[in-house]
């Protein structure tokens, strides 16, 4: 997990956690193999504190939940995507730069 205030998802709780809630989430979705999603994670865990209670932030890891990767259309790792009010607002590939994720989440 990247962080305490990271929720970790499979495809069991993603509906209740991201599709229905309210406000703005962003998912991480991630491998253990991926070294690229190592150097992401704590970019994403120190959103995860610095904007807790604003944005809920939560990693999908797609060996656990393969569906999830194919629903969204995840075709390599990491792969960012903001909802909000249940729908899709963006999507970065790749590492991305704090304010980079700032910026997606509309923060």
């Amino acid at each position: 997990m990247a962080g305490k205030n990271v929720h970790s998802l499979d495809e069991a709780n993603f509906e209740a956690e991201v599709i229905n809630h309210a406000g703005k989430v962003l998912v991480d979705f991630s491998a253990t193999w991926c070294g690229p999603c190592k150097v992401l994670a704590p970019i994403v865990g120190k959103l995860a504190d610095e904007f807790e209670g604003t944005l809920k932030v939560c990693e999908v890891d797609i060996d656990r939940a393969p569906r999830l990767a194919q629903k969204y259309g995840v075709a390599s790792v990491p792969t960012v995507m903001v909802f909000e009010g249940g729908e899709k607002k963006g999507t970065i590939v790749g590492v991305a730069k704090r304010d980079k994720l700032v910026k997606l989440a509309g923060l």
